[in-house]
């Protein structure tokens, strides 16, 4: 648009509208520079490392209690039972003896009772020495604390109808080097006489379980009066297990003995 003197005139808003971009022009051109001169931090410019590795962390899910519950029963289900200890020897003859003692020699056991006895004895069978027949710990003196078969030891005085009139005060066996035992039963007769019985034998090695004994004719006392009757007897004997505190034997019917050293 020109005026009336021939020089051009820009209208108000054309010249606002240079103006505008005049400004912009210089704000760029100003920023252009800035950022030449301070980079942004993600700039190529920047000497930073070609893999930008951020750490992750993971959150762990929490576990709820049915969970806790189930993953014990899991590991408790698969977890092996522990072995129990092994027997030892030492603990099968407390057990033994606690099944004999003050049973009046096996008399009051019932028939149950006997077979719990024998099956203890049968453990300790196994930890019996190899030849006992030769072991020193036979020698010393024996007291017979139990019998299967009351009248084994000490005849009739051990009956039924001896067990009313002689009342079995000591049962005793004694083993003395190298070859001798003696047995000797103390009772009381009707309560206030004492009396005695006793045997003296010759002891022979079968084997290495196995020993004979030959007995003399028995002697009783009773009272003031002392006497032998009968004849000689012998029995055989295998010792099962032998150690410090018990003897085991078997009788040749099958009678189980447990002798405790005194």
């Amino acid at each position: 648009m020109k005026n009336n003197g021939g020089q051009s005139r820009l209208s108000p808003l054309l010249l606002k509208t240079q103006m505008a971009n005049v400004a912009t022009s210089s704000s760029s051109s100003s920023a252009n520079i800035a950022f030449a001169k301070y980079p942004p931090p993600f700039s190529p410019k920047r000497n930073l490392p070609k893999t930008l590795r951020i750490p992750i962390r993971h959150r762990r899910r929490p576990t709820s209690a049915a969970g806790r519950v189930y993953a014990s029963a899991s590991a408790s289900a698969v977890t092996p039972a522990p072995t129990p200890a092994a027997t030892k020897p030492d603990d099968l003859v407390e057990k033994i003896l606690s099944k004999v003692v003050q049973t009046d020699r096996g008399v009051l056991l019932t028939k149950d009772e006997h077979q719990s006895v024998a099956d203890v004895a049968n453990e300790l069978q196994s930890f019996c020495v190899d030849e006992p027949v030769k072991c020193p710990l036979i020698f010393g003196e024996w007291d017979v604390l139990y019998c299967s078969n009351p009248t084994s030891p000490g005849g009739g005085y051990r009956s039924a109808v001896g067990r009313i009139f002689f009342k079995t005060k000591e049962m005793m066996q004694a083993v003395e080097a190298p070859d001798i035992v003696r047995n000797r039963v103390s009772f009381s007769l009707f309560g206030f006489v004492d009396g005695e019985v006793s045997l003296k034998g010759k002891l022979t090695a079968l084997d290495e379980k196995w020993i004979q004994v030959v007995f003399e004719a028995p002697e009783l006392k009773v009272g003031g009066f002392e006497f032998s009757y009968g004849g000689e007897s012998e029995v055989k004997l295998q010792i099962t297990y032998i150690d410090e505190k018990i003897r085991l034997g078997k009788g040749s019917r099958g009678s189980l003995f447990v002798f405790q050293r005194t």
